[in-house]
């Protein structure tokens, strides 16, 4: 029973790290014609920025699922090195998370200020 569970374990972990790599990819091209076009349209800041957060948002996506392939793959393996990849693909997430977290509360906090001074107040009668 142990060695089924580890044969599937591995076909779980291989699965899964193909969709992060799949994530990943997708990722990577969808960031770089979002750059490309703001570049050629000549977008604003906030626009690259968006580009960027939507980067930002598969990156931990993958990560997730690197991390979940992980933590699997420590139920089979409890050797160091597993468990230390392990560790660091949660700070990494940790860390992107905060920081993707933040850049969306402050794009948030602009757009509802530009929202708020470029509303139009009662016309005059």
């Amino acid at each position: 029973m142990k060695e089924l569970l580890a044969l599937v374990s591995e076909w779980a972990i291989t699965a899964i790290d193909g969709v992060a790599l799949l994530i990943v990819i997708y990722a990577c091209a969808e960031a770089t014609v979002g750059v490309v076009l703001t570049q050629v349209r000549r977008s604003s800041n906030q626009e690259g920025r968006s580009v960027w957060l939507r980067f930002a948002r598969w990156l931990v996506a993958a990560l997730t699922f690197q991390l979940a392939a992980d933590i699997i793959e420590t139920s089979i393996r409890t050797d160091w090195a597993v468990i230390a990849r392990v560790a660091a693909v949660a700070v990494i997430r940790t860390f992107l998370n905060y920081f993707l977290e933040r850049d969306v509360t402050e794009i948030r906090e602009r757009r509802d200020a530009y929202a708020r001074s470029h509303s139009s107040a009662e016309p005059p009668r």
